[in-house]
């Protein structure tokens, strides 16, 4: 199918425009929504871990920084301290494997903005995630609905690079954060409870991710 040997391209230009993005003055409001987006997979990841392990979700709270917190109680927690960052690259590696066909794309959108709303509406705690919640779900409803499937293609390729390239500058920070400070990240949790220093979570879960993405496009050279 013609859509199909475009995911290539698509992914090629999502990838340029999202680089470009991050060198342009001013350009960093366009993807805010997707900052917001990553933080939601990254929390998620959390509460679903939590709940995999018979834990219980109190809540979930969406700052306009782009950080957020998972609120919960039991669980395993070496697995819930993990599942955050690797969520977020997970996700993003998924929907890079899903790009490549075209029939795939408005399902996996769907898909999407079900999840997100059914986190805001179980969890999400706070006007701003309320708002936040619902306005990225219905961004993706609308490309779902309305947009042509190849604008929609191209939606999903973008989304996919803007999740992977958070997800890995999300890790960069952390691993910088452990290195010279001992403030409060997912890292210090797995120190607290495995005493193993928070740089080295960093360095484990960065390496995790740098394979999992690379694993995600190589079925593109496959393809």
């Amino acid at each position: 199918m013609a859509k199909d040997r475009d995911a290539f391209k698509f992914l090629l230009l999502a990838s340029a425009i999202s680089i470009a993005f991050w060198f342009v003055p001013y350009l960093s409001f366009i993807v805010y929504p997707f900052r917001l987006f990553v933080t939601f997979i990254h929390e998620g990841g959390h509460a679903l871990a939590t709940l995999l392990t018979f834990g219980s979700v109190d809540r979930i709270v969406i700052h306009q920084d782009g950080s957020g917190e998972t609120y919960s109680r039991g669980g395993a927690q070496l697995l819930v301290a993990s599942a955050g960052y690797l969520s977020s690259t997970l996700y993003g590696a998924l929907l890079l494997v899903f790009c490549k066909r075209g029939q795939h794309v408005k399902p996996v959108l769907a898909a999407t903005a079900g999840v997100i709303l059914a986190m805001t509406a179980l969890y999400v705690s706070g006007v701003f995630g309320w708002l936040a919640g619902i306005v990225i779900a219905t961004g993706l409803i609308f490309v779902t609905l309305v947009a042509t499937p190849r604008v929609a293609h191209f939606f999903l390729s973008f989304l996919a690079v803007q999740c992977s390239l958070n997800a890995l500058y999300d890790l960069r920070t952390l691993f910088l954060v452990s290195a010279y400070s001992s403030g409060a990240s997912d890292a210090v949790n797995m120190y607290r409870m495995t005493f193993i220093p928070p740089i080295v979570w960093a360095v484990i879960w960065l390496g995790v991710s740098l394979l999992v993405l690379f694993m995600a496009l190589r079925s593109y050279r496959r393809g």
